[in-house]
This record gives structure tokens, C-alpha cells and sequence, in this order.
């Protein structure tokens, strides 16, 4: 299981080694202004108000320019955050009605795919999904399919060697997503869930923990903190090999602290919701000892909710015959608590 993990997540050849940065520039449009001149004690005290106040951090000014193309079945407005790139400010989700013979009430759920996912992917759970009774929108994430800046090749602006960058891009992807609940009530619909896959579950985590509207979560791969899944990941090996010896895993812990779901099980298990947590035994990309960590947290907090444990690992979990079993499993969850 092991070597077929490492066969599959060395298949991409185009990652990149970037150097370590602050990016403190990427601070100016945060809510919390910042004081000193040490970068990382800045952020360090930024990260510690962001959790304190994490519904400021995650507040926006709702979209007023929402746009559907019935052709391509994609609705497009303007993210809430605004980056120097033209093309990730333009956020894109793609729409899957739900089948008009199992349709019952208006429920709908949104669906974030993978770190470095392409447009094709999960979209047939989308499908499997919309068969059953559930409208399904499929946000691009940020630095994404059509939202990836022309000199990328990969989504490296969204997890990074960067750290304000990737604060800003969890920050903006959390914001985009729930932009799309409010186009979805826009358009009638009431009962809302969500399903995160990999990076789109942590993002899906900390969207649900400060939006009640969200009742029904699918959280594909889980983990405590952000840091230590890029530090110990297999899939972020580059990224760790751009900030090791800038940084320990500590001093990146606390810098990436309201990046990581550990920090809202409060608030998350505060709101009434059902849950349905995913994780696999031989994942070198979300260790499982940091899943375990998230299922002993929403275990002591007595949340609902429904666990999944795979005998395989991060990449095999997309492959025949795991796919089919936890495609099942999502699907057969939202059907019977949506």
C-alpha cells in the first residue's frame, strides 16, 4: 500500500522548491491591523486575534454581482478578497441540479475538491450526488482551474512557503464558499450541506464552524493543525524543503494557528449540525495520528456524528476499489441527513 501511495504521489514532476517568506504584504486587506516591526511575532499576534475574533476574520461583504452561464452550468462572481490576480479574484463553481425523479425539497450541498485538483475531478460524486435528490456546487478553490495565474502550473499560491499568502488564500477560500451558500439561497434553496476532500476539508471545517446555515458535513481526510500536515506530508515535501532551516514546526504552528480546525471544535460542536469524518490508516499526506487527534476532539465534545476509517492512504483512497466504497458512504450520508 505504501509503495503504491509513493508511486502515485510522485506521478507530478512539476513541483517546485520555493524560498521561505513572511509575506507580510499579503496583511494589508486583513481586519486586524498589525504592530511592530519582527514579521513573525506580528503574525504570531495576528494569528492569536484571529482566533479570538474568527468571526471578524472570516466576515465579507456578501456578492452583489452573482452570474450563472447556463450554457457551461457555472455560476461566477467576485470573491469577497481581493488579490493581486485577476484571475483567482473571479471565483468559478460549477452547478449540478439534482434529478428531477429523486428531487424532495430544496436541499443542496457545496463541494470542495483537492489541493492541486483539476476541473474533471469529483465531478462524479457531483454527479452521484445530484442523482440522488441533492444540487451540488462544485467551487474551484482559490489558485485553481481557471483561477490559477498564468505563470503556475500547479496551485502553489494556495499552500506555500508563503505564510501570509497561504492565510490569505485559506482566509479567501473559506469567504468563496460561503459566498456560494448565499447564491444558493438566492436561489431557494434551504437545506445546505457541504463535502471537503483533503485541503478543500480543512477549508470546509473552518466554514462550517462560523456558518450555522451548514447542517449536514462531509469531511473527506482530517486533521488538527494546517502546519503539521504540510511539515510531515508527503504530498508538501517541497514546501517543507523551502522552509526548513527558515523555521521550526512550532514557529510555524503558531503562524498557521487560525489556519487549523483544532481551534474552532468549540464553536463547531456549539452549532447543531451532522458530521461525517473520514480518514485512512496508511495516509502519508494528513498523518493519521493528527485524524485521530480531530476524532478525539469531536468525541469528548459528544458532536453527532458518523466516522470512517479506510485501509489505504491519501492517493489510493481515489483509486478502484476505495473510491467506489467512500463514494458510497458521502453519498448514502447526505441522503439520509439532508
Amino acid at each position: 500500500m505504501r509503495d503504491w501511495e509513493h508511486k502515485l504521489a510522485f506521478r507530478s514532476t512539476d513541483r517546485v522548491v520555493r524560498p521561505f517568506d513572511w509575506g507580510i504584504e499579503w496583511s494589508r486587506n486583513w481586519p486586524f491591523a498589525m504592530e511592530g516591526t519582527d514579521p513573525e511575532a506580528q503574525l504570531r499576534e495576528f494569528n492569536r486575534m484571529a482566533i479570538e475574533r474568527s468571526p471578524e476574520f472570516f466576515a465579507y461583504r456578501p456578492p452583489n454581482d452573482f452570474s450563472f452561464d447556463a450554457l457551461e452550468s457555472e455560476l461566477r462572481f467576485t470573491s469577497a478578497v481581493d488579490t493581486p490576480y485577476p484571475d483567482n479574484n473571479q471565483v468559478r463553481a460549477r452547478f449540478f441540479p439534482a434529478k428531477a425523479r429523486w428531487k424532495r425539497g430544496n436541499k443542496a450541498v457545496v463541494l470542495l475538491p483537492h489541493w492541486n485538483s483539476h476541473a474533471a475531478q469529483h465531478v462524479a460524486l457531483c454527479k452521484g450526488i445530484a442523482e440522488l435528490g441533492i444540487s451540488v456546487l462544485r467551487i474551484s478553490l482559490p489558485y485553481h482551474d481557471r483561477r490559477m495565474p498564468p505563470e503556475l502550473t500547479r496551485a502553489d499560491y494556495a499552500v506555500s512557503a508563503n505564510v501570509a499568502r497561504t492565510i490569505d488564500a485559506t482566509r479567501q477560500a473559506v469567504i468563496d464558499v460561503r459566498s456560494c451558500f448565499d447564491w444558493l439561497q438566492e436561489e431557494g434553496f434551504e437545506d445546505l450541506g457541504i463535502v471537503g476532500t483533503s485541503l478543500g476539508s480543512c477549508y470546509a471545517f473552518l466554514a462550517s464552524a462560523h456558518d450555522e446555515r451548514i447542517k449536514v458535513n462531509v469531511f473527506n481526510h482530517c486533521s488538527t493543525y494546517f502546519a503539521d500536515v504540510v511539515w510531515e506530508g508527503l504530498s508538501t515535501r517541497h514546501i517543507r524543503q523551502g522552509i526548513e532551516g527558515q523555521i521550526d514546526l512550532d514557529r510555524l504552528r503558531s503562524v498557521w494557528h487560525a489556519l487549523s480546525p483544532v481551534h474552532y471544535m468549540d464553536r463547531y460542536a456549539d452549532l447543531d449540525k451532522k458530521s461525517f469524518f473520514l480518514y485512512a490508516t496508511y495516509d502519508t499526506t494528513f498523518p493519521p495520528h493528527l485524524s485521530k487527534e480531530i476524532v478525539e476532539h469531536i468525541q469528548k465534545r459528544g458532536v453527532d456524528h458518523k466516522l470512517v476509517v479506510m485501509p489505504c492512504g491519501h492517493y489510493t483512497l481515489g483509486e478502484a476499489p476505495f473510491k467506489f466504497v467512500v463514494g458510497y458512504e458521502i453519498i448514502s450520508f447526505l441522503k439520509r441527513y439532508l
